[in-house]
């Protein structure tokens, strides 16, 4: 399996190789105001795949953070209520006023 892996990331390796060389043509990005960007078309290609990835972990990190205080909140609560039902074994309760 690990030997597949390897294969995997090396193929996928020469397939982004072989885009970048295909694609060096030389692009100019226009913004407002009259400023440009000129560079080429992998360079834009990968800033703008990078700024999509990084949005969307940021988009889903409230969600990521919410869940696990919830799972550390379930977590002790388990804890908690096996430590209780441990106590109800007869011979550990402690003795009650009569």
């Amino acid at each position: 399996m690990r030997y597949f892996n390897w294969v995997w990331r090396l193929a996928v390796f020469f397939l982004l190789v072989g885009f970048t060389v295909k694609n060096d043509q030389p692009v100019t990005l226009q913004y407002f105001l009259g400023l440009a960007w000129q560079t080429s078309l992998v360079v834009v290609l990968l800033t703008f795949f990078a700024l999509g990835a990084a949005i969307g972990v940021l988009a889903m990190l409230g969600v990521v953070l919410q869940q696990r205080r919830l799972i550390a909140r379930l977590e002790r609560e388990m804890r908690i209520k096996n430590k209780l039902s441990n106590l109800e074994d007869p011979s550990q309760l402690p003795i009650q006023p009569s």
